[in-house]
């Protein structure tokens, strides 16, 4: 493990942590990486990385989560869901 993998890799690498309608929200750059170290951790949780970078551990459910960042931002649709 180096200095700049600590730093960057999550979860040592989020610049803040968050708890929003049950949703763990991990603010940094996060990718593919993150999401399936993420999946292992919190096992039955559905994580996604959001359009910030960010990563996301929604409550288990069935199908996809939508990013709280898109719901915010009023990018889906009605048809989308939400």
């Amino acid at each position: 493990m180096t200095t700049e993998a600590l730093l960057s890799r999550w979860p040592t690498g989020a610049q803040k942590i968050e708890l929003l309608h049950s949703v763990l929200i991990f603010v940094g750059d996060f990718d593919e990486c993150d999401l399936e170290t993420a999946r292992r951790t919190y096992p039955g949780r559905r994580p996604v990385l959001n359009a910030d970078g960010g990563l996301e551990v929604h409550p288990a459910g069935s199908g996809a989560p939508t990013p709280l960042v898109r719901r915010a931002a009023g990018v889906l649709k009605p048809e989308d869901g939400a």
